[in-house]
C-alpha cells in the first residue's frame, strides 16, 4: 500500500494517512475484504508512532471504511456505496470551493464558470 507523509503538508500525519486509503477505497485500488497492514507495521513503513496509525485506522473504522477483527487485523469494509458516494460529493465539494475562488479572484462570473463546469463534464459524453 503506497502512502506518502509530507512534514510540510500542513495537515496531521494521520488526516494524510486517512485521506490516502479512503482515496485508495474509493478508486478501487483497495478492495472489499482486502487486510490492511497492521499498525505497527504501517508505522515502521512510515517511521511514525504507532499511536498516530492507530488514530488513522480508529478514523477509518469509524466511518465505515474498514473493520478490525481482534487477533487477525483490518480489513477493508464492505463497500457501503451511499458512504462512497458522500465522500465523492465531499470531495467535489472541496474540488469547486477552489475553483469558486480561483473564479472570483479573477473576475470570471459565475455563468461562465458555469458554463466551463458544463463544457467539462459533458466533454467525453
Amino acid at each position: 500500500m503506497d502512502i506518502i507523509i509530507s512534514n510540510s503538508n500542513g495537515r496531521p500525519i494521520y488526516e494524510q494517512i486517512t485521506s490516502q486509503i479512503k482515496n485508495q477505497i474509493i478508486t478501487g485500488a483497495l478492495h472489499e475484504g482486502d487486510a490492511l497492514p497492521s499498525m505497527r507495521l504501517l508505522a515502521k513503513e512510515l517511521r511514525i508512532s504507532v499511536i498516530t496509525t492507530k488514530r488513522a485506522y480508529e478514523d477509518l473504522e469509524r466511518d465505515g471504511f474498514i473493520e478490525t477483527v481482534t487477533g487477525k487485523g483490518s480489513f477493508v469494509a464492505g463497500r457501503n456505496m451511499e458512504i462512497i458516494r458522500e465522500e465523492h460529493l465531499r470531495m467535489a465539494e472541496e474540488a469547486l470551493q477552489k475553483a469558486v475562488l480561483v473564479a472570483q479572484s479573477g473576475g470570471i462570473s459565475l455563468d461562465e464558470l458555469i458554463e466551463m463546469l458544463n463544457l467539462i463534464y459533458t466533454e467525453d459524453e
